[in-house]
């Protein structure tokens, strides 16, 4: 019987967890270390040497529990600067993910090793048993409350009233083509790239780099089209078109040309009729997605109609 691996899962961009931004990390570490603490002390779970210890068994548990949240803390608030300062490496996945975590549980064990002079009594303590030792604890322990605190996580989230739209009626296309035919001259970091859009075409915009591909439908004939501009640059000359919609780091949408709306345990996928291509939404986007939804449903249906 053959197993089937969807390695793509593994490579798909997703968005930068929450828990490792800035304003949760300290929060983050915070819960790490109470749950090492108490597995720790309540499950004991690695062969404990009472006639090697130089100091307290408590102590030691408390000292096994900080070094990880210590080194995740200062190695996320590097990996957040580093990713603040280089804009155009920002991409994230579960590849990603683990690469990072792996190598916070490698730094763990060696510094693991490094301490053992200093609460065991023990004449090989410098030995590559030890050492191997240490590391092999620190991904077997590591490895396990990653995905304990991951599906509990997911438990959670899944809990929260995240007024989720659950019937969703696609707006009138009228409502958007109402508003003329005017075009918008967009300007690019280079003169010569500039261009000009009918507003009223766009689908969505896909960031690639310092590129972006624009999605439009003219006469039902869909159009792919790379543009040397940012996403953030282009949002803010469509400011003053309320339809357009920022659902991720890496999609600006278009409200009035989606036409189903479906749920996934990242967010919200949008269907579009002209391409086969689906637009996420990020969990950090959702209410103020159904805000704007709700209010350009309410225009539409109060807006008098000839």
């Amino acid at each position: 019987m053959k197993i089937y691996f969807n390695r793509k899962h593994l490579f798909k961009e997703i968005d930068y967890p929450d828990r490792y931004r800035k304003k949760n990390l300290f929060k983050t570490v915070s819960i790490i270390f109470g749950i090492i603490l108490g597995f720790l002390i309540l499950l004991k779970p690695f062969e404990v040497n009472t006639s090697q210890q130089k100091v307290n068994y408590f102590f030691i548990c408390c000292l096994h529990a900080l070094l990880p949240a210590v080194i995740l803390y200062f190695y996320f608030t590097a990996l957040n600067y580093l990713r603040a300062k280089h804009a155009e490496n920002k991409s994230w996945s579960l590849t990603s993910e683990y690469a990072h975590v792996g190598i916070s549980l490698l730094s763990t064990g060696i510094v693991s090793f490094l301490i053992r002079d200093f609460i065991y009594f023990n004449q090989n303590n410098w030995s590559w048993h030890y050492l191997w030792e240490e590391v092999r604890n620190c991904f077997v322990a590591g490895i396990l409350l990653y995905f304990f605190i991951r599906m509990a996580m997911f438990y959670f989230e899944s809990k929260k009233d995240t007024s989720l739209i659950f019937q969703f009626t696609p707006l009138d296309l009228k409502s958007q083509n109402n508003s003329g035919n005017t075009l918008i001259y967009v300007k690019t970091q280079v003169k010569q790239d500039d261009f000009t859009l009918d507003p009223n075409d766009l689908l969505f915009a896909k960031a690639d780099g310092n590129y972006i591909e624009i999605a439009t439908c003219n006469n039902n004939q869909l159009n792919i089209e790379l543009k040397r501009i940012s996403l953030t640059q282009f949002e803010s000359q469509l400011h003053s078109n309320r339809n357009f919609f920022r659902c991720h780091r890496a999609f600006l949408v278009n409200m009035c040309y989606i036409k189903n709306v479906t749920e996934n345990s990242q967010g919200l996928m949008l269907s579009f009729d002209h391409t086969v291509d689906q637009v996420p939404v990020s969990r950090a986007q959702l209410v103020a997605f159904n805000a704007l939804y709700q209010e350009l449903l309410l225009t539409q249906s109060s807006s008098p109609s000839y």
